[in-house]
């Protein structure tokens, strides 16, 4: 009867399920795939960070030093590694900066938990811990605040934006973080609205040309197309601008039909509606005031016989994106047929020309005298398409911090100074916590020094001096000594600037950072070297999240593939006959 039982007791899962469970098969071969992926992008971390080589799944070749981009294009498929990418994922459309920070931190995190789970710790103490510890850290981090912008009154200051700008421009970009934030920061100012919170990034739009330098990139108040006019004009002063999303030509049936056409007068009178159809739409256009017409879909030659005769400029824009823009530059209505256009639909703009720049013509909608465009336009040089694209990932980041600023204007000190201060601040916190979740706060506090750590480490410092010398700075009095800075680096008009607007912070012993110009650490913000509150608080609470939930992960069931047997990979059918 037993026998009989066996027999019908059938297994729990069907042929093909793979599952892992228990501390080494689970927890740590999730907390070590997810610290690979931390180590991947751990050497791009900051301004002397090195660059990947990425080439995806249609073979583009991508070089940057951009976390965000670098995750985006790779495919990775373990399950632990892929909650690192969504959090990197969130951070970028939440703050637009910080993604390589929230990857590093939860490594390093999910690293120092192996060690501690190797020690005998459960892993729902370290959860608690560090729950524990995310939560104290969001409370220190609003003490260490040593700069503020009014997010009303301050955001139509140049220098202030600039100041607020460089740090994130000099992560991705460093030596041409003067010149970008200045780009940006008009850039942003064209464009800023009178209640600064309703800024729009969409608003700041970027146009690649090659050749030149990058130095040789300008801002235009207004849209660049990429593209030159059909017709012979191609020039308008102060005129109104007519925007169409439907073809200009004459109308056509939905169907196709046959026309009898008996005699020669019967086919020279169809051809004329055609052409008087055409003609009285441009007329009309014309008697409008229009100047500018810039059409969606197709442009017949007769449309563009009759714009050379009344001189008007005549535009073809295929993208519905740069349309939108287009209307919000010269505060107009996209039309959708030629014989509805009202007063009201028609757009302003002060300048419409062509211009060469390098190879390429391209039509400029230039507001001048016409109040403040909504959108600007950056145009960027250079050399290649790769240095161009890795500008306009600095650009947009730019952008990004100009909208985070302001929601909340609130700067910490940069250059790792604010995350030691923290490491710090933690490790004595952790000897007032009873119980074991003590070591999962002092595990945390370490984690934070990945930062300094990391910065040191790419510079091609010391990385262990370093820390030593963040710890000793920090933990000192200040001093008469210690008040004097040495004479600042590098560019001084950026840093005269600075320090004009930076002269209200108090010296102190918690904005010391790693210089990493002249080795060693010192006070990083007399160089403005800052760093956004808002970027470093989300990276930390989406880490610690990341970590805790793969902590929280003991069992892992994998289901067969769908499909079947996959065709082994012989090679070319001419390499080798024996396998064919």
């Amino acid at each position: 009867m037993m026998r009989n039982m066996s027999r019908a007791i059938p297994r729990l899962w069907k042929d093909g399920y793979k599952q892992f469970t228990g501390l080494e098969e689970a927890i740590m071969k999730n907390c070590e795939a997810a610290s690979g992926l931390a180590a991947c992008v751990r050497t791009s971390f900051g301004p002397n960070g090195l660059s990947k080589i990425v080439i995806n799944r249609i073979e583009k070749v991508i070089v940057t030093t951009d976390a965000a981009t670098i995750i985006s294009e790779l495919e990775v498929q373990h399950p632990a590694a892929k909650l690192l990418c969504l959090s990197a994922a969130m951070q970028q459309r939440e703050i637009g900066d910080g993604a390589n920070f929230v990857v590093v931190f939860a490594g390093e995190l999910l690293k120092n938990a192996v060690y501690n789970l190797r020690k005998g710790l459960h892993p729902s103490v370290l959860v608690r811990g560090y729950e524990m510890a995310a939560k104290k850290v969001q409370e220190m981090i609003k003490e260490l605040v040593v700069y503020e912008v009014n997010s009303q009154k301050d955001m139509y200051e140049l220098e202030k934006l600039k100041l607020g700008i460089k740090s994130a421009i000099s992560s991705k970009q460093y030596g041409l973080e003067n010149f970008l934030s200045e780009l940006v920061g008009k850039a942003c100012l064209n464009s800023m609205p009178q209640i600064a919170s309703n800024f729009i990034v969409d608003n700041i739009r970027t146009v690649k040309i090659l050749g030149g330098s990058i130095m040789d990139s300008q801002i235009i108040k207004g849209m660049v197309l990429e593209s030159a006019p059909k017709s012979a004009c191609t020039y308008a002063e102060s005129t109104k601008v007519a925007i169409f999303t439907c073809s200009l030509d004459s109308t056509q049936t939905e169907t196709k039909g046959t026309v009898l056409l008996h005699d020669a007068n019967e086919l020279m009178n169809y051809n004329q509606s055609e052409e008087d159809f055409i003609h009285g739409v441009i007329k009309r256009l014309k008697e409008m005031g229009v100047g500018v017409v810039i059409v969606g879909e197709k442009i017949s030659e007769m449309a563009i016989h009759y714009a050379d005769k009344y001189k008007l400029v005549l535009l073809r824009c295929i993208s519905k994106w740069t349309l939108r823009r287009l209307c919000r530059a010269v505060r107009a209505r996209p039309v959708v047929t030629l014989q509805g256009i009202r007063d009201a639909d028609l757009g302003v703009c002060n300048k419409v020309y062509t211009k060469e720049i390098g190879n390429d013509n391209v039509t400029i909608f230039e507001q001048v005298n016409i109040g403040d465009s909504e959108v600007s336009t950056i145009v960027i040089r250079g050399a290649t398409e790769t240095a161009m694209n890795d500008v306009e990932r600095a650009v947009d980041d730019g952008v990004n911090m100009v909208r985070a600023m302001t929601r909340n204007g609130k700067f910490v000190a940069g250059a790792g100074a604010v995350e030691i201060e923290l490491a710090r601040r933690l490790n004595q916190y952790a000897a007032t916590v009873a119980g074991v979740e003590q070591y999962a706060v002092k595990a945390y506090a370490k984690s934070l020094e990945v930062v300094p750590r990391t910065l040191a480490e790419n510079t091609g410092l010391n990385d262990t001096d370093i820390i030593s010398k963040l710890y000793k700075a920090h933990s000192e009095q200040k001093d008469d000594k210690q008040s004097k800075e040495e004479p600042a680096t590098g560019d001084n008009n950026n840093n005269k600037i600075s320090k004009e607007i930076l002269k209200d912070i108090k010296e102190s012993p918690t904005n010391i950072g790693v210089d990493i110009v002249n080795g060693g650490v010192r006070d990083m913000t007399r160089e403005g070297v800052i760093d956004l509150m808002a970027t470093r608080q989300m990276g930390i609470k989406l880490a610690t999240q990341s970590a805790t939930t793969i902590l929280r992960v003991d069992h892992i069931i994998m289901k067969k593939p769908a499909g079947g047997p996959r065709k082994p990979n012989r090679g070319h059918w001419d390499d080798n006959d024996e396998t064919w």
